[in-house]
């Protein structure tokens, strides 16, 4: 029989590979993150999209903050299952112990998950506040969903028409070389580098105006006008979907954004919502816009 000093070292020896293993999957999980498209889905993709947007940072950042946390308690668990099972098992413990109070453990187990439970709240509280409060915003778009698709309209443009956003068919999404049930034949065009605000709402019913890379997830109520705002950092087109089942054609409700330079973000708004090789100049505060030849 072996004695118990033996025992605790095959324990330690178990604990340690556990929470070894338990760290290093952590460790691929988040390291493969910087490889997962740029604004859009992959295939057998299982991490959160690369982020655009200050929010999805911090989002991120909260979000493997709490991953470790969960893979730390994880791994305690099961290396204290572990133990148990060897220590305490009927063979190398015959006599059990009979104590049924240790005022230590229970202060432990009572104060380490409040102490947990702070340090992931003080973050998450920080980050919603962060969501929710608007900064000073430059622009304002408001998206609207109908049965079934979304419509852009920039209430300080009065040149820029309701934009309608419809999906491309597989031919469609195919000859434009972009993915299908993702790709629209209306973008919603917005500058880098700018804090955008959006009104949210619906027509009839429910949807939800959600882009992944920027962070943001908005119910579209009927009769409300729900709030929120992005402002993209880098430059390419961000891909998101509907993500309340509002219909039969719930997959046919794709969103496109289109984040482009300042100053070409101007041609497009002088040139009334076209790119064009026509140079402009854009107050994007009133929405006044001046051609220059």
């Amino acid at each position: 029989m072996k004695s118990p000093r033996n025992n605790t070292t095959i324990i330690a020896a178990v604990a340690a590979i556990v929470i070894a293993l338990v760290t290093f999957i952590g460790l691929v999980t988040v390291g493969l993150g910087g490889e997962r498209g740029m604004g859009m889905p992959v295939e057998g993709g299982y991490f959160l999209q690369a982020a655009a947007t200050p929010v999805m940072e911090d989002l991120t950042t909260v979000h493997n903050m709490v991953f470790y946390w969960i893979s730390g308690i994880t791994a305690l668990v099961m290396a204290l299952m572990v133990f148990i099972m060897i220590r305490f098992r009927e063979k190398a413990n015959p006599v059990p112990s009979k104590t049924t109070h240790h005022v230590g453990l229970e202060v432990v187990w009572t104060i380490a998950p409040v102490l947990v439970l702070l340090f992931i709240a003080v973050p998450s509280m920080q980050l919603l506040y962060f969501q929710d409060k608007l900064p000073e915003t430059e622009m304002t778009i408001k998206a609207v969903g109908n049965t079934w698709n979304w419509s852009y309209t920039y209430p300080d443009l009065e040149n820029i028409e309701e934009i309608i956003s419809n999906p491309l068919d597989k031919v469609q999404a195919a000859a434009q070389g972009k993915p299908y049930l993702l790709g629209t034949d209306g973008q919603l065009v917005v500058p880098v580098d700018t804090n955008v605000k959006v009104l949210v709402t619906s027509i009839n019913n429910m949807h939800s105006w959600t882009v992944p890379s920027f962070g943001i997830k908005m119910d579209a109520v009927p009769g409300i006008i729900n709030e929120t705002w992005f402002r993209a950092t880098r430059e390419g087109v961000f891909y998101g979907q509907c993500s309340e089942i509002c219909g039969i054609k719930h997959y046919y409700m794709p969103i496109e954004v289109n984040v482009v330079s300042k100053a070409e973000y101007a041609r497009w708004v002088a040139n009334d919502g076209a790119f064009t090789t026509s140079v402009a100049q854009i107050n994007m505060g009133s929405g006044q816009t001046a051609a220059q030849k």
